[in-house]
């Protein structure tokens, strides 16, 4: 479909690289042929996986605006490019609305809405002026339906949505993409995490959470792997997939079908 060399000298920064679905991103588009900036506020993990595939690793606090105002500039003035945007960066806090933290709300909120807001707003002009980028948001299942105790979560997804279609819609003339992947339960540290939030929650099991709430409604009764995720990332980054923008693109095993 497209081969290494499409991708060779293209730059990408990818938020939440150190573990999970991030990190099988940024080791899918090194692999590719990409220059790949890992940023994280885990600073082991982050710096493992950029030792890993030759990349440049930035610790960053995305709660932070100036730091991610940073992490553009420091990817600027390593490489003195941007082609690629991975927003992937987040985390869950699993309560019942009544009892849920509001300075947790504010932070959930601030990593996964605001600071991809941020990030898109300071790659931008990079972008615009080289007349090519990709900018892609790692939604979820849960950015177009909604399940109890997940409200910051479920708000931020669903608001990260509405951020892609519009700045799809501006992009387009510059040739510009943005688009969101909305994956189902993925097999990673944050979910097995959830999975004991929510057995704590729900008053169930472990393996009753995973049977009765997570997999309940999937056609496809398994976890995802981060690197089928991390696949339909590098196809949105490719040329092939020049004229796909605005999308919200399911890897839900059939969860949204009914």
């Amino acid at each position: 479909m497209f081969g290494d060399s499409e991708h060779t000298g293209r730059v990408a920064i990818v938020t939440g690289g150190a573990s999970g679905i991030g990190r099988a991103i940024a080791e899918t588009l090194a692999g590719s042929g990409m220059r790949v900036v890992v940023a994280d506020v885990n600073v082991e993990g982050g710096e493992a996986v950029a030792a890993g595939i030759s990349g440049y690793f930035v610790s960053t606090d995305l709660a932070d605006q100036k730091q991610c105002r940073a992490l553009v500039d420091k990817t600027l003035n390593r490489y003195g490019r941007v082609d690629v945007l991975v927003n992937v960066a987040g985390y869950q806090h699993i309560d019942p609305v009544e009892c849920f933290p509001e300075e947790e709300w504010s932070r959930m909120l601030a990593v996964m809405l605001t600071a991809p807001f941020l990030l898109t707003k300071y790659v931008w002009p990079h972008m615009k002026k080289q007349g090519w980028g990709r900018i892609i948001n790692m939604a979820s299942v849960h950015g177009q339906v909604a399940s109890p105790f997940k409200c910051a979560y479920i708000s931020a997804k669903h608001g990260l949505i509405g951020l892609t279609r519009t700045t799809a819609l501006e992009g387009g003339p510059y040739g510009i993409t943005v688009n969101a992947v909305c994956p189902a339960y993925v097999r990673t540290p944050l979910v097995e995490n959830q999975i004991a939030d929510q057995a704590r929650t729900r008053g169930l099991s472990v393996d009753e959470v995973v049977e009765k709430v997570m997999l309940e409604p999937a056609a496809i009764k398994r976890l995802i792997e981060p690197a089928e995720v991390a696949a339909m990332v590098l196809y949105l980054c490719s040329d092939a997939a020049g004229a796909i923008t605005g999308a919200t693109l399911n890897i839900d095993l059939g969860w949204t079908a009914r």
